[in-house]
């Protein structure tokens, strides 16, 4: 059955328009507050409708835990989050949708994740740590403990191969 419009008038342009943005009080307390918050253990989708909500002053934060819909518990602590951290990182869901996408970090986490690459990366040897990142390009790294207990063992090895050879020279 095909639908059929009933009224011959079509709709017009937009009667009122907005003559200037809207743009949030940047110097107040709470703006600086809720902008300052992270948003963490969300997809792309969710982290870009609470950036929305905090541009446009319609975030509001938590006053008290919620529970989690999971577990149970009193432990969400984020605005809009209806999972846990804890459950939403087993399930490997968004907090918010509970959907399988990709999880986007905050800057902070990625800023700390990568501190602890670059002193992982420092306590290496240049050969060892060119390899890893060689590795990490083609997307099939292996963990930086175990490049740790390669070396580790290649120095063992080393040690062990100059006992033998000072063993043979007596």
């Amino acid at each position: 059955m095909i639908k059929v419009s009933t009224s011959s008038k079509k709709k017009g342009a937009q009667k009122h328009q907005n003559t200037y943005a809207f743009h949030a009080n940047k110097n107040s307390k709470k703006t600086k507050l809720i902008n300052s918050l992270p948003i963490n253990g969300v997809c792309k989708r969710c982290k870009e409708i609470i950036e929305w909500r905090k541009k446009f002053k319609k975030y509001k934060r938590l006053t008290t835990p919620k529970r989690c819909v999971c577990c149970e518990e009193k432990t969400i602590k984020e605005a809009y989050h209806i999972l846990c951290n804890k459950c939403a990182n087993d399930k490997g869901v968004c907090a918010k949708c509970q959907e399988s996408a990709a999880i986007v970090h905050s800057d902070k986490e990625l800023m700390q994740e990568q501190q602890d690459l670059d002193s992982a990366l420092s306590s290496l040897p240049e050969r060892k740590k060119r390899t890893y990142l060689r590795q990490l390009k083609s997307g099939n790294a292996v963990s930086l403990s175990n490049q740790n207990e390669e070396t580790d063992d290649d120095h063992l090895d080393s040690v062990s191969d100059e006992e033998t050879s000072d063993e043979e020279d007596s």
